[in-house]
């Protein structure tokens, strides 16, 4: 064991109604947080739990939830890299400060198509998450993410560059590997969502970069977006909710996520793209927005700074709803541990 670093207001009672309202759009019945992932140093922290039975294949979500209880948060996040379910096979790439986003690419052509391991979803290991409902605190939920998204698990298995010269040279094959992909993301979902735990899904899946979408956004509407439609559609028809995890700058395709794919939550905001407090003017009337406080500004700001600003954005959604505070992407090792919890505790 070791020391527990913070715990929100003693008689707190996590009820995932809270984050429900906030993805319809209403304002919770206190103020709400949201993370999309915590670093396993802070997990450690908050739970108060350094290590864990690596033979148990509970422990390590047990301790996520008890960190996620500690801190505040209606519910627990279940990355999709943590679990055995859906996973692509991937050739070993070296890993340096930069990598070529064609390293270690498995299809290259037709044949290297064919021969490629497609992975099974239903082989999964679902069990995991019911298995967890014992472990959960009264009126918490599980929210499940996938293990990367469409296009960014395309770009792994082509390389970047290989991809957008195979979509101009040989256009079935590059359909053939997004239906692949997608396709199993899809069943992945179908699976996931109707679970008894699972309150909300992450669909995650970086499209752009700082300035434009990486792919044109016509590219996108022919090959990712429709399986993301499906996928959102499938979250639904289970009662469950749909939160866009997606990095980059994506302004142009916000209409195709609010109302063709039809997300009820977006998350992943960056102050050099559009500040959480300009995106919240911009769409929080038609889609919850989550998290936003810059990864760099937490970083670097005072813990005055920091409390400042996160008590701000509670502030401006007051009335009108829609947002949970966190951070504008998820909360690596190198954010100081004082910094992550001046902005959470703003919530007390």
């Amino acid at each position: 064991m070791t020391k527990i670093i913070y715990r929100r207001e003693q008689n707190f009672q996590p009820d995932f109604e809270n984050i429900c309202k906030v993805f319809q759009h209403k304002t919770p019945n206190r103020p709400t947080l949201f993370e999309f992932a915590l670093n396993d140093e802070l997990v450690s922290k908050l739970s108060g739990l350094q290590y864990f039975d690596t033979s148990d294949r509970l422990a390590q979500f047990t301790r996520i939830i008890s960190a996620f209880n500690n801190a505040g948060y209606d519910y627990a996040t279940i990355s999709g890299w943590r679990t055995k379910t859906l996973k692509f096979p991937k050739s070993e790439s070296e890993k340096k400060e930069s990598v070529s986003q064609n390293a270690g690419c498995m299809i290259t052509d037709r044949n290297s198509f064919e021969k490629y391991e497609w992975p099974n979803p239903d082989e999964g290991d679902y069990d995991l998450y019911r298995d967890l409902k014992i472990y959960l605190p009264h009126g918490m939920k599980l929210i499940a993410s996938g293990n990367g998204g469409i296009l960014e698990n395309v770009i792994d298995i082509v390389g970047f560059e290989n991809l957008c010269i195979m979509s101009l040279m040989e256009e079935e094959l590059t359909a053939e590997i997004f239906d692949s992909v997608g396709s199993r993301f899809l069943r992945f979902y179908e699976i996931v969502a109707p679970i008894e735990t699972i309150g909300a899904c992450i669909v995650n899946d970086d499209w752009g970069f700082k300035n434009q979408t990486m792919l044109s956004p016509e590219m996108l509407r022919k090959w990712v977006f429709p399986w993301h439609k499906k996928i959102v559609e499938a979250i639904h028809d289970a009662g469950k909710f749909a939160i866009l995890h997606s990095c980059g700058q994506l302004k142009d395709v916000m209409d195709d996520v609010i109302y063709d794919m039809r997300y009820d939550a977006k998350h992943s905001f960056e102050d050099l793209i559009t500040p959480v407090e300009e995106a919240y003017k911009l769409w929080s009337s038609k889609i919850a927005i989550l998290g936003g406080i810059d990864l760099d500004f937490l970083a670097r700001s005072s813990k005055g700074d920091i409390s400042k600003r996160s008590r701000n954005m509670l502030e401006v959604s007051r009335e009108k709803g829609g947002y949970a505070l966190g951070s504008g992407n998820s909360i690596p090792n190198y954010i100081p541990d004082e910094n992550y919890l001046a902005m959470i505790s703003v919530v007390n």
